[in-house]
This record gives C-alpha cells, structure tokens and sequence, in this order.
C-alpha cells in the first residue's frame, strides 16, 4: 500500500502542481478507494458441503449464504433440478431459500440449499458460486469433493446377488382404522340425508306429536254439545240459522259414530232413509221434525219461536237417549288420538332442511379427508 501511494504521489506531482498539489489529490482519492472496498465488505458470500467424502451415487448437501445490506437487492446463480455443476456433479434437489435477518433488520443472510449428488469417482473442483448484488457481482471460494468408488471382489462373484423385486408393504389396521371409520360415517350421514330427504318431500315430520285422551261414547259426546248450545241462547233469540246449524251438526256426528256412516256429507232425507231400519218410527219423527225445521230456517229464512227452538232441543236430546248405546263397563277404554298441528309439522320440516344441509356439508368435508387420507397412506 505504502508503495501504491509512493507511485501515485510521483505520477502526480508536476513542476507546476508541486508536492503539495499532488498530496492533495491523492488524499482526494484515497476516501473514495476506501469507500468502494467498504461496500464490498459488506456483501459476504459463503458456501459449504455437509460431506466432502461421499461414494458413487451418495448425496451430500450444499448451502450457499449470502448476507447483504437490507435495503440492496440479491440475486442468487440460476440452478435447476437435474443441471449439472459440472460435468458428473448433478443437482438432484433445492429448497426454498431461507432468510434471517441481523442487526435488528438491517442485514439479511439469505441461505439456499442444494442437493448433489456425482456419478464417477473423482476428486472434483466445484467453481465459485457467483449472485448479483444490486449491480455488482459477488463469487464464493472454490470447494473440493472426493467421490469413491466401490470396490467389486472380482474373485467372487457368486457372493453378490442381483436386486430385490418391489416389495409390497403389510396392510395395517392401525393405519387404516381411522379412514374405514370416516367412510362408515359417510356412509350413515349420506343414509341420514337420504332419510331426511324422503320425510321433507312427502311432507311426513320424523317425530308425530300424538296427544291421547279418554274416548268418550257418541251419546256423551253429544249430549255435552247440545248442553254447550243450550247456554248460548242468544243463537235462539239472534241467530236461528247458526243455532239449527249447529243443533243439526251435533246430531249428524252423533249418528257417524252411532251408526258409522258419513252423515255429515249427506242430506236430511238420505239420513232419514238410512235409519229406517235402525230406529223406531216416534224416534225418526222427532228427528224429521228437527230437520225440517233447519232446512226451513237455512234455505227458505223460516223464522222461528223461542218455544219452537226449545221444543226442537228437547227432541234433539230425546233422539239421543233413545238411541244410545251404554259401554261396557269391563271393556277396555279406547282413547282418542288427537294429532299433531300443521304449525307443528311445518316446524320439523324446516328443521329437517336445515339438519340436511348440515349433513350435506359434514359428508362433503369428510368424504374429502377419507380420500386425502387413503392418498397418503398408498403413496
């Protein structure tokens, strides 16, 4: 350096600029070299071999690292899969790079991993390693790998033995229980869907709401009906319409369940007709009479007497008791089944739609794991 200086100092100095125009500009130039040299220092590019000995066809790995200034940009070499180093030193795998950082971030030190491997035995000379930093281009130092060979005993042949088929590896269950056990539930979430499925179409809920009370006899029944009509008597006073109405559909019922057929959907006279043979002839009078009247009152506006509406009551309750039937006492009460309400069974339908979506993304999720699974266990 102190001749470097020496030389410069002569180069420089003229009669007319004299020593102390040459100092001068050397000391110029010198800040300027030393800050050059300052900022390739910082750059610092480094390699090395996990193994520098290794056979025929081994693998060692390679690591470059590069540690640089935050704010400058890096390059690193453009190394493929399968490119060779150099001839018989092939690249057989890289990572990502990886990246730390120093100085609480003002450095960074950006590591790429290789793996080689070489194909002849050989003491090879792998060349620097050169990446591009900002503008300027760095190179790391040489390396040395030693390949051997293996050793063949030509003498005795008949102790080597040509390569072993691909063995199959053992079923396990252990391995394999937990993906039969998702494909069984699949299986039962697709079987619950499809039950689901089947109740929302046909509208039929999955749990009936069934309410049972005591049965009463047909007798009893309209007996508490027609005392139920006598209370309101403001139907015989205001209303002779709803009040024969509602005499008459009492009386109807109780000849459905009397005598099991649908007098609701049938006329006056075909009722009439129909119990010729199960009444006597004063019983079909009195309920002739009754029907009469309602039909007068209901088609042609009859207007009707107080009387005349507590008469008609009379022989309503009078048909009754002349043709009821007492239960058995030792027999067995039948109850009466009352079902669930449509408000009820819109309910459950809706619910069972939002269960089968529920259903529908849980299979969808876990018919994707089962196969991801059995994937990584065949691989």
């Amino acid at each position: 350096m102190i001749h470097e200086i020496r030389n410069k100092l002569k180069a420089i100095s003229t009669p007319s600029t004299g020593r102390w125009g040459g100092f001068l500009l050397l000391c110029f130039l010198l800040p300027i070299k030393g800050v050059g040299e300052a900022a390739r220092a910082q750059v610092q590019v480094d390699v090395k071999l996990d193994s520098l000995q290794l056979f025929i066809g081994q693998q060692t790995g390679l690591t470059l690292s590069v540690t640089f200034d935050a704010k400058q940009k890096l390059r690193l070499p453009d190394i493929k899969k399968g490119q060779e180093l150099i001839p018989n030193v092939e690249v057989v795998d890289l990572g990502k790079p990886d990246t730390a950082f120093l100085n609480d971030g003002k450095r960074l030190t950006v590591s790429q991993a290789y793996t080689i491997t070489a194909w002849d035995s050989a003491l090879y000379c792998l060349p620097p390693m050169q990446v591009l930093v900002d503008t300027s281009r760095y190179e790391s130092k040489s390396l040395a790998l030693k390949v051997y060979t293996v050793d063949v005993d030509t003498l005795h042949l008949d102790q080597y033995f040509p390569p072993n088929g691909i063995m199959e590896l053992p079923f396990l269950w252990d391995e394999w229980r937990m993906v039969v056990l998702g494909g069984v539930l699949f299986l039962l979430m697709l079987a619950c869907i499809a039950y689901l499925w089947y109740h929302v179409k046909h509208g039929k809920p999955i749990v009936r709401f069934v309410r049972r009370k005591k049965k009463l006899p047909p007798h009893q029944v309209a007996m508490s009906e027609i005392e139920r009509i006598k209370s309101e008597r403001k139907w015989a006073e205001e209303d002779s319409k709803e009040y024969y109405t509602l005499l008459t559909d009492t009386l109807r019922n109780y000849i459905r369940d009397r005598y099991g057929f649908n007098a609701m959907e049938m006329t006056s006279s075909e009722i009439i007709d129909r119990l010729i043979a199960e009444n006597n002839e004063e019983a079909l009078d009195e309920l002739r009479e009754i029907f009469r009247t309602a039909d007068l009152v209901k088609f042609a506006k009859y207007s009707t007497l107080i009387n005349e509406n507590d008469a008609n009551l009379v022989a309503a309750v009078e048909y009754v008791n002349q043709t009821k039937i007492e239960p058995d006492p030792n027999a067995k009460p039948e109850p009466e089944v009352i079902k669930e309400t449509d408000q009820k069974r819109l309910t459950q339908v809706k619910m069972m739609r939002v269960a089968m979506i529920v259903l529908a993304v849980l299979s969808v999720a876990m018919l994707a794991w089962v196969i991801w699974r059995s994937a990584d266990l065949l691989m």
